[in-house]
């Protein structure tokens, strides 16, 4: 375990052997502070690097990456072999499940549920010598819940509490409360209209 001696943590914060915390950016002009808020676990394997602001109840899976410059709220969740890149803003309750990659400059709000396997672009024009200049990942309003293995483009906007089916492949923005899914993913319903296949319960999101 190593840790850096210009980190900032709260009480509480438990870290496994095989950690490194604090890790310096190689990128010019990235502070080397990194704070991390009360009561969270890291587990083996992770390295999450200087420059960070996270808030209270982080908890990590096994070989986590968290690179620089990233806000990220309360009681975030991130499961084994995930990599949140640098530069993006996500809100409290977030959980991102294993198996994930989230490009810089992703926005992601409260409570939004990633499943495993989803992938996120932000270049819309790899390999142009100004593509950095352009680059930017989704924005993933609030609540909104992704299945296994989706892709979401640069630039697109999930909207509020809206579920994108396993598989797809999101091309373009989509609307708060709906059912999406496919390739590329289109509405299908509005969550409201759905029923419970289990019957625990009426409905699933009402």
């Amino acid at each position: 375990m190593r840790i850096s001696e210009k980190i900032e943590k709260g009480e509480g914060l438990s870290i496994d052997e095989g950690v490194i915390i604090g890790y310096l950016s190689p990128r010019g002009g990235v502070s080397e502070k990194l704070i991390i808020g009360d009561n969270g676990r890291v587990r083996s394997g992770s390295v999450i690097y200087a420059g960070s602001t996270i808030g209270n109840n982080l908890e990590t899976g096994h070989n986590v990456v968290i690179r620089e410059q990233n806000e990220i709220g309360d009681d975030f969740s991130i499961w084994n072999n995930s990599v949140i890149d640098y530069g993006c803003k996500i809100g409290n309750g977030v959980k991102v499940h294993c198996n994930i990659y989230i490009p810089q400059y992703t926005v992601i709000e409260d409570d939004v549920f990633m499943a495993p396997g989803v992938t996120i672009a932000n270049d819309i024009h790899p390999g142009c010598p100004e593509s950095g200049e352009c680059m930017r990942g989704p924005v993933l309003k609030k609540g909104c819940r992704l299945g296994v293995n989706v892709v979401l483009v640069p630039y697109v906007t999930i909207g509020e509490e809206t579920l994108v089916g396993a598989g797809s492949v999101v091309t373009r923005d989509l609307p708060p409360g709906v059912l999406a899914y496919g390739n590329p993913a289109r509405v299908k319903a509005n969550l409201s209209e759905l029923d419970c296949k289990t019957g625990r319960r009426e409905a699933p999101y009402r």
